[in-house]
């Protein structure tokens, strides 16, 4: 299959998906068979671009042409093709997950709920393969609307108004500040093409630099980076399955995606390191890893505190990125996958102990550990991997960032980084110890999950265990993001 063609089908699978969940409504069984035979071809779709172009760069697909330098076009690159990967490796798990969760708990409107998750997975695949910021900025503003229905699933007055801050703020930060920056960048240069060394250098200097990347950096309001953050929290309130999707899958780390992409293709590395411009970003992101982690020791909610974690976490790649060495970007690029097996890991434990227990806080979980050893074996492992502690995935992502902080000299950058991983096990490991090491479970009548719902998260943390041995091949393949 020619590259160009398992593109579309990366994006047109999906889409198939969405309808295929509102035709056969009625017809539980075949509809979540179908939707998971979707996401194994959409998977076998991208592993056939990573067969055909391993980590190099194509030239674009166009489709159309908006305006001169303005066109709706797709390409492969290694940060790309890594993103589009992990998304749609993950789909298949989250979805036999979903599937287990939603009946488990007997929530109800399946068809709609795995419709706009299918809707949500076409529109990752394009912003991955995205050839230029304005057809990143589409399918962006199209995972959002995709997911918002997803967050306010439930119903209640509770999940609507957590779908209002959500779309209030990642729209009002897209259309108020991202979407200036992107019209400016275009002002600027006539071309919105992702380019290797970026496209700025040259048609702007001084301040304004510092101030086109604010308008960048804060209108990227799915990276979750202070104070455009609430949105986050305000969405656990949908089911656990979006929670995996928002948090691993899809939303966040479109976020943070977007946020390397604009700072190595649109201003370039070696531009924001001789202006300096990304300075001020590092502090800010260096202040939301500490910060969100000190909110995530309050919290007494599993789902809030996993929430301020993630906060926390993405914050290391926007980090990563503003320290415009080549180290501290492959960290950040390495990070997307470290950090989407751990968290999808944690927050699929989170919810195969509500399926069993419908316990939600932390200190109602007294001895399930012993009783639920599976789901809090896997906890445990995500947990590891997120604090970055060998033989786990985490520990090389975070490896990388310190050497990155080194490079520059920037000392304060790396005590950040080693205090956020005290904290990470002080919120974490808690959850453990109190599940495996506290309270009495005579007589307790609760159980393991049903399996559809134990074994998607066993699964992620063998996952995070292997991705600790294939660390050095993912930094290898990414490596030509960041070469002269």
């Amino acid at each position: 299959m020619e590259t160009n063609t398992a593109i579309l089908l990366s994006m047109l699978i999906p889409a198939g998906a969405t309808l295929s969940n509102i035709v056969l409504h009625n017809r539980a069984n075949l509809r979540d068979t179908v939707t998971l035979i979707a996401a194994i071809a959409t998977f076998l779709a991208v592993l056939t671009i990573l067969i055909n172009e391993g980590n190099g760069t194509t030239a674009p697909l166009v489709l159309f042409e908006v305006l001169p330098g303005l066109d709706l076009a797709f390409s492969v690159e290694p940060l790309g093709l890594l993103f589009a990967i992990v998304a749609s490796g993950l789909w298949i798990v989250t979805h036999i997950y979903g599937v287990g969760y939603m009946r488990g708990n007997k929530e109800g409107h399946h068809a709609r709920f795995f419709a706009c998750f299918s809707f949500a997975i076409a529109s990752v695949m394009g912003i991955a393969f995205a050839s230029n910021m304005f057809t990143l900025f589409l399918f962006y503003e199209a995972l959002t609307l995709s997911t918002y229905p997803l967050v306010a699933h439930k119903g209640t007055p509770e999940a609507i108004r957590g779908a209002r801050t959500y779309l209030g703020i990642l729209i009002g930060t897209s259309i108020g500040l991202q979407l200036v920056a992107i019209v400016w960048t275009w002002t600027l240069t006539g071309t919105l093409d992702f380019t290797k060394g970026g496209i700025l250098e040259g048609h702007i200097a001084g301040p304004m630099v510092a101030v086109l990347l604010g308008l960048y950096a804060f209108g990227i309001g799915k990276a979750a980076l202070m104070p455009f953050h609430r949105w986050l929290p305000a969405a656990m309130v949908a089911p656990t399955p979006v929670s995996a999707l928002l948090h691993a899958v899809a939303v966040v780390k479109a976020g943070v995606f977007t946020m390397l992409k604009v700072g190595i293709y649109i201003f370039g590395i070696d531009f924001l390191a001789e202006t300096g411009a990304s300075e001020w970003l590092m502090w800010l992101a260096a202040f939301s890893v500490i910060a969100a982690s000190v909110v995530a020791l309050t919290k007494d909610n599993l789902k809030a505190r996993l929430a301020y974690s993630t906060i926390s976490q993405l914050s290391y790649i926007t980090l990563g990125m503003a320290l415009a060495t080549s180290m501290g970007v492959l960290g950040g690029g390495l990070h997307i996958a470290m950090h989407a097996m751990g968290k999808i890991t944690l927050f699929m434990c989170a919810g195969s102990i509500y399926v069993a227990t419908h316990k939600t806080d932390i200190s109602q979980m007294t001895g399930l550990g012993r009783i639920m050893p599976i789901t809090f074996g896997a906890f445990l492992i995500g947990a590891l991997s997120i604090i970055g502690l060998p033989p786990l995935g985490g520990s090389w992502s975070k490896w990388l960032l310190i050497v990155g902080a080194a490079d520059t000299g920037q000392w304060v950058m790396i005590g950040v980084l080693m205090v956020s991983s005290l904290l990470n096990v002080a919120y974490l490991m808690p959850v453990v110890a109190r599940g495996f090491f506290l309270g009495d479970t005579a007589g307790a009548e609760i159980k393991e999950s049903p399996t559809l719902v134990w074994l998607p998260p066993a699964l992620t943390a063998v996952g995070c265990v292997a991705l600790f041995f294939y660390a050095g091949d993912i930094q290898a393949f990414l490596a030509p993001i960041v070469e002269r």
